[in-house]
Order: structure tokens, then sequence, then C-alpha cells
């Protein structure tokens, strides 16, 4: 117990760390080198660390690796959930600077996943390192999981742990994403809750015909476009914490025939919901969409597989400002900061929404700052890691000890 805070977490260790992370490629489905790394670090701190495996065979074929590791105290208390994803998205178009180089520039650091979420996962790393190290007696657990796959569609690192039960005897969750970027607010933002999400795609059955005389068939690209008009001015139900959700055609398909009037047709879409819209108020939201096109086809709505029906969607949550443990990250905050929270909700979906739906714990994102998450030339703003890392510590002082 002979360091100090300071000594742990601080802007040189942050630079160090993350810069390991970072220049270590680690898109979703392909974490192995990652895994490897992070749990070689936490055994070279002493720190208690193993690997969680999984294979999810329905869908993806995917054999993947989290990483779990728990501080336990001296009597019962509350357990402390920190979770980060090790993945990133995949390398876009449009960098001008080596995205996996970790370039320092000033107070930033640019590099793919500085941002989402090896930023936070640093934090949680230095964070528990620092309470390894200087609290000699508390109650209660920590428990640290640093999972694979929270980019890919399924967020199935962080949904393996929930149903293997790792979770079940959780109390609260932090998860570092970067709240302050999504919420297009000042750090140190923090998110009470996080709206949901489904993917679902509606088919058209037209009837063919030859192109030269087009009105002897039913064109189903027509039909669909008919549909993706009246679907948009759908009256999307407001929450007053989580706001309205979102109506996103992401794909639409059809046709291709060199003269023929295309008799199938398709569009996705991807819906962001708030609390109160579940699966059957989406079907009969485009249900009535259709109606109102007055379409002459056929069209039906399918939502997309999934490995398990827990998964097939992402729920939406909300956590009260009067929740104790609210005050507490509150206190942390501004005991780390000297500022207060600014407080917001996620407008998208991550394993946030599995914490905070599945397993009923308070889950709270709050995170680094930063810009171009999932975009070129992302970077984090190297100052918040520090202080993310610290107000992680106070928050497990402020509830454990």
């Amino acid at each position: 117990m002979s360091k100090t805070v300071e000594e742990i977490i601080n802007l040189e260790r942050v630079k160090g760390l993350l810069g390991d992370l970072v220049r270590i490629h680690s898109p979703f489905f392909h974490e192995d080198e990652i895994m490897e790394y992070v749990f070689n670090w936490f055994k070279s701190k002493n720190l208690p660390v193993d690997t969680h495996k999984f294979y999810e065979k329905k869908i993806t074929d995917f054999k993947g690796t989290n990483l779990v590791g728990k501080l336990e105290g001296e009597d019962e208390g509350p357990q402390v959930v920190l979770n980060g994803h090790l993945d990133t998205v995949n390398i876009c178009d449009g960098w001008t600077r080596e995205p996996l180089a970790a370039e320092i520039e000033g107070n930033r650091m640019y590099g793919l996943g500085t941002l989402d979420m090896k930023g936070g996962d640093t934090a949680i790393m230095l964070a528990v390192e620092a309470f390894s190290r200087t609290v000699e007696h508390f109650n209660g657990e920590i428990l640290y999981t640093l999972v694979c796959d929270e980019e890919g569609p399924y967020g199935l690192g962080t949904d393996a742990l929930v149903m293997d039960g790792y979770y079940d005897n959780a109390d609260v969750s932090i998860v570092p994403e970067p709240s302050a970027a999504f919420a297009g607010i000042d750090f140190p933002c923090l998110c009470l809750g996080a709206r949901g999400g489904w993917k679902y795609t509606v088919n058209f059955k037209g009837k063919s015909a030859h192109g030269a005389n087009p009105e002897k068939g039913i064109n189903a690209i027509t039909e669909a476009s008919k549909v993706i008009v009246e679907l948009e001015k759908s009256k999307l139900k407001e929450h007053p914490k989580l706001g309205t959700g979102s109506i996103c055609i992401i794909d639409v398909e059809g046709g291709g025939a060199p003269l023929s009037v295309p008799d199938t047709a398709s569009f996705s879409v991807f819906r962001h919901v708030t609390l109160g819209e579940d699966r059957n108020y989406l079907r009969q939201e485009v249900e009535k969409a259709i109606e109102r096109a007055d379409i002459k086809g056929k069209a039906s709505i399918s939502f997309r597989d999934a490995p398990h029906p827990d998964c097939a969607g992402f729920q939406p949550y909300v956590v009260s400002e009067s929740n104790p443990y609210t005050r507490a990250i509150k206190e942390s905050i501004q005991a780390a900061t000297s500022q207060e929270a600014n407080i917001a909700y996620f407008s998208s979906v991550g394993d946030f929404n599995y914490l905070g739906s599945r397993t009923k714990i308070p889950t709270y994102v709050m995170g680094p700052s930063g810009e171009n998450y999932h975009s070129a030339d992302e970077y984090v703003e190297l100052d918040s890691v520090v202080k993310t890392a610290n107000i992680i510590y106070n928050f497990l002082v402020n509830v454990l000890v």
C-alpha cells in the first residue's frame, strides 16, 4: 500500500497503456491479441483475471473470449461492475493519420478506438490497479469485465456474461463509453440511461411485367418507396428523459432485371426506441404505414434473427436521479474533476443496454471526451482519460470503503 493514487493514475501512464491498446488492431471478431495483452497486464500487476470462453454457433459461428476479474472485500457489501469492450469497428476510409499509431498531438491521442472505447478501458484498468494498491480494507466486490464483440451485431461478449450468470450478484455498473461525444455536451457527462434499438426488414411482393408496359405489373420498388415515405411520417413516442426514438432506413434492395417491372423489393430499418416502444409497437407502426401507403401488392415485416430472444434487440432503460448510486457517482465526479456532472441520456445502443435492462441494475455511462468515433481521425482527450480513471476510483472508494 506504499503507492499513491497519483503515482498510478497519471498522464504518462495513460499515454503508455492506451498507446499499447491502440497499436493492437482489434476489430470485432478479431480480439485474441488484445485479450492476451490485457490478460498479461493484469497478471503483471498481480491483479485477479481469468478468461471467459463462449461459442455462438447459431448465427455467427463465433468463438469469443472475455476477461473477468474480481477484487473481494473483507465483508458483505455491494458488487460494483466495471464493463468495457476491447474491440473496435473496422478501419474506414478518410484517415489522414495512421489509425494504429497512437499519435499524440497536444492533449489528443489519435487512433482507432482511442475514444470508443480503449480510453475507457484504460480508465478501468488504472482505477482497479489504484484501488488494489491504495485501499487496504473494504467491503463488497469489484467485478471488472473487459469484453469482445460489442461493435458486432449482437454484443456477444457481454451477452454471454449475462447468460452465464456473471452479473447475477451485481448491484451497480459503470460503462466508460464516450458519453460526452454521443450526447454532444461537455465532459464530465453522466448518462442515466439509453435509448434501445431494433433492426427489421420490410419485404414486398409485386407483380412482374415488361418494362414497356409497367401498368400491367405491380412495381415492388415503388411500393416500398411509398411505405418508406409513410413510415418516416410516423409519430414517435416521447419520453421525458430519453426523448424520442428514430427511424433510419439502412438499406434498400429490389429489381435488377434488364427490362422487367421488379416483383420483389425490401428495405431494412434500424429503429432506435424509447420506453414503451417494443417489438409489437414497431410491428403496428409499420402496418399502419403500409395501410396509409395504400399499396397494391403485399408487404410483411420480419425482425432480424438472433442467437436467442434476449439479444434480438436492445431494450431502453433509465436510472433515477434519486437513486443512491446516482448521488454517489455525481459526488465522485465532483471530487475528481471539481465540476458538476452534466446529465444526459445515451442516444444509441451498446452493452450498457444489456446491463441496464436485462440485469436490472443501475447502469451509468460516463467516459472520456473526444471526437470522430466510428469515423476517420478518431481521437480522445488524454486528460479526460485521467479524470475518468479518477472518477471510477473515487466511486469505488465512495461505495465500498
